[in-house]
């Protein structure tokens, strides 16, 4: 088993699966753009191989790419099945090569998912997952009931509620946790019982839950659905722990256990969090001392504007400190501020009003 890590690995996997492809290419897509994985997927058809696309009925703003999709595809020999409409969304992302690899991605075939956002995908080949992501598609394609056949095989609506409780309920020690937003009550019960038991659990994303340690992913944008329990199983998929994408889309993932995915899926983890957490912590003690800087600053300002009705220099000093009150300057940064101001536009007649506005600032701070 290989895991896609985004943004990094990009579509060269993917396009290697493509272009290996004998026989057939399975794919289910909810958003596209990547024109190579297109050019691929025809290229595929002009060999002889069966490519069949099941696209997504509608997405959030770009209904209409998908119907010019459909046409592109059907035009260069692809064959294309449209997802029925009792769903409100059909968001699970997956590609089946030759009925015998499986691709199962939490990202889109977007350059957005794939170049600026944290996602995850796997690629395996085990006989179990493939036969069930078989079964899933010639459903959906046929329009007919999905009936689970594979717990490690997690379908929403179908059986990702009743999964995903047990795959934490399981957890001893430890759940990493990515998900733009849980706010599921039932799951949000659950993990603060598991808090409670003695669980350590870690959220990048956002959560309806003030006791769990949490942060907002810093440094790119969030849009992974994984979670890690007790660094021995790993969990990647399209549903959030949220009500709709676990009772009403169809939402695709799965639960497994591999040593290198799991160090590669951790090491990602254990990085976002420190750059993420850190920067977290930083920026609530900037907000926390802005304002007392601002207030410093504009009392500064107010000494020195005493001068300013004589002093046209002191009056230039003034404004300058009023601006530095505008943004998050601590005590320090202003006292360096007003040097560098009077360094600047101070003549000999102003000397007192510097003096002045330093020790004005060092006291106040």
């Amino acid at each position: 088993m290989k895991v896609i890590i985004q943004p990094g690995d990009g579509i060269g996997r993917l396009i290697k699966g493509i272009r290996k492809a004998k026989k057939s290419v399975e794919v289910v897509i909810f958003r596209f753009d990547r024109a190579e994985i297109e050019r691929a997927l025809i290229d595929a058809v002009e060999r002889g191989v069966f490519v069949h696309a099941l696209v997504a009925f509608t997405n959030h703003g770009g209904e209409e790419n998908l119907r010019k999709l459909e046409k592109r595809f059907l035009a260069s020999g692809i064959t294309v099945a449209r997802t029925a409409g009792d769903l409100v969304r059909y968001h699970g992302k997956m590609m089946i090569v030759d009925r015998k690899e499986l691709y199962l991605t939490a990202f889109n075939f977007t350059r957005l998912d794939m170049e600026r956002s944290r996602s995850f995908g796997l690629i395996t080949r085990n006989p179990k997952l493939v036969a069930e992501a078989i079964r899933l598609f010639e459903a959906d394609t046929k329009r007919q009931v999905y009936a689970a056949g594979n717990s490690k095989f997690l379908v929403s609506p179908v059986n990702a509620r009743k999964e995903l409780t047990k795959f934490i309920k399981s957890a001893k020690k430890e759940l990493l946790i990515y998900d733009p937003k849980i706010s599921d009550r039932a799951m949000l019960r659950l993990l603060a019982e598991r808090r409670k038991a003695g669980v350590e659990i870690r959220v990048i994303g956002k959560v309806s839950q003030k006791h769990l340690s949490s942060c907002e992913l810093r440094r790119m944008r969030l849009h992974t659905r994984t979670m890690v329990r007790d660094r021995t199983h790993i969990f990647i998929g399209s549903q959030s722990l949220r009500q709709l994408e676990l009772d009403a889309r169809r939402e695709i993932g799965v639960i497994l256990r591999d040593g290198a995915a799991l160090k590669a899926v951790v090491r990602t983890f254990e990085e976002d969090w420190a750059a993420s957490y850190g920067e977290g912590l930083e920026e609530q003690a900037a907000q926390k001392s802005a304002l007392p800087a601002r207030k410093t600053a504009r009392k500064v300002a107010r000494l020195v504007s005493e001068d300013a009705r004589v002093d046209p220099v002191a009056k230039k000093v003034a404004k300058a400190i009023s601006e530095a009150a505008d943004v998050n300057l601590n005590g320090r940064k202003i006292r360096e501020r007003v040097r560098e101001v009077m360094h600047d536009v101070v003549e000999e007649t102003a000397k007192d009003a510097a003096e002045k506005a330093v020790k004005a600032v060092a006291e106040a701070s």
